[in-house]
């Protein structure tokens, strides 16, 4: 069983204010020595060494802690809580002092091979923002905080991926490119909820590389630029049809022509094939009646 352990703020003292005492003790401690060696007797002596080991020993208490970094603390193994007052601190001399950097982080992932939720293969690929939120955990719950970053979000990716379809295929539907926005937070969750126990906090993610793979990518043009066209005549024919409708009705109101069945089926079907031919309208005038 994995013992969970939470990031503490350890006890240290300004470092300014003690590396003052220690240089003064250690020559004091000299001076007290070779006095106690000359008159004043062994016990003075003494206690000069032991003030100048006790100095000695306590130059290992002080360290430095650079801005946006902690210092996790153990004494013979047993996490002792973290520094992260930036500047010299001093704290017991025997506790290792490990290095944890809190700074943002980039990770970019590889371009994946995955399957859509259609089953298409696309290549895929990501961008996540992180930085350390909970030193001990970073330090006592994974073997590799990056190393850990970059296998789960990578994993999350391909689950990801497999959520959604590549293109849009209804009204209302999350598809990886339409929707940038809608998958980029559903990926920071994903990510967010795989490394929550490490002590990562997920700032960003963004998908920073999207297509259908080389084996398709063909294929799947030519059917994007056939829906294109599809969905552009489709305009076109609502836009005609409105465009036929209102001249019908203008002709009505202002009472230019009286138009018998026959007459409005032909105008309405020689309106259509003006407003909705690729080509220009060669107009036919007649030039008298037969």
């Amino acid at each position: 069983m994995i013992q969970v352990i939470r990031e503490r703020r350890a006890r240290t003292l300004n470092g300014w204010l003690v590396l003052p005492v220690i240089l003064l003790g250690i020559p004091a401690s000299f001076v007290g020595f070779s006095a106690g060696a000359a008159s004043l007797g062994p016990a003075v002596a003494a206690g000069s060494l032991i003030a100048f080991a006790l100095c000695f020993v306590s130059l290992r208490g002080l360290f430095v802690v650079q801005p946006n970094e902690a210092r996790v603390l153990q004494l013979f193994g047993a996490y002792r809580g973290t520094a992260r007052e930036a500047g010299l601190r001093f704290t017991n001399p025997f506790y290792s002092k490990t290095r944890v950097s809190v700074r943002v982080r980039n990770f970019e992932s590889q371009k994946l091979k995955v399957n859509d939720s259609e089953g298409n293969p696309v290549e895929i690929g990501a961008v996540v923002v992180w930085r350390v939120s909970d030193s001990a955990e970073a330090m006592f719950h994974v073997n590799n905080v990056g190393n850990f970053v970059a296998v789960q979000s990578e994993a999350a990716l391909r689950n990801l991926a497999a959520l959604f379809p590549y293109d849009q295929h209804g009204e209302g539907e999350v598809a990886l490119r339409s929707h940038p926005r809608e998958v980029a937070d559903r990926l920071r969750e994903e990510i967010q909820a795989r490394l929550a126990a490490a002590g990562v906090e997920v700032i960003e993610s963004r998908i920073s590389h999207l297509a259908y793979a080389p084996e398709i990518a063909s294929a799947m043009l030519q059917r994007q630029q056939a829906s294109a066209i599809i969905s552009a005549r489709q305009k076109i024919v609502e836009g005609a049809v409105g465009m036929v409708e209102t001249a019908l009705q203008e002709l009505a109101a202002r009472r230019i022509a009286e138009l018998d069945p026959e007459v409005k089926a032909a105008l309405v079907s020689n309106l259509l094939v003006v407003l909705c031919s690729d080509n220009a309208a060669q107009p036919v005038v007649q030039t008298g009646a037969r």
